[in-house]
């Protein structure tokens, strides 16, 4: 289940806001129960609805699960400084060693 700040940064993507401080612009609570927006201080875009971010579930999932892929590919990558060194002496191997890295973390 995505979080509740990924399904308002889709939300706000659908409505052309581009970036969100949950700091400022979105304040976010959790009293126990589940967090809830405590307040919504983005006067260009209606307050979404519960029902409103369900739908924004599957994208905002996806988009999670690829953050997670892309940073255990990073982890697997190794050190630009390395992986120029390894260009440099056997582009094929990099690009065989790299493909097997992105086919081990698809993302959606």
């Amino acid at each position: 289940m995505a979080q509740l700040s990924t399904k308002i940064k889709k939300y706000l993507e659908a409505n052309s806001i581009n970036s969100v401080d949950f700091l400022s612009d979105v304040l976010l609570e959790d009293n126990g129960s589940g967090p809830y927006i405590k307040e919504w201080n983005i006067e260009s875009v209606v307050k979404p609805t519960d029902e409103q971010l369900a739908t924004y579930e599957s994208t905002a999932d996806d988009e999670e699960y690829n953050n997670s892929q892309i940073v255990k590919r990073i982890a697997e990558y190794g050190p630009w400084k390395d992986q120029l060194d390894e260009i440099y002496t056997d582009i094929e191997a990099w690009k065989t060693r790299i493909a097997g890295i992105k086919t081990k973390y698809p993302k959606r």
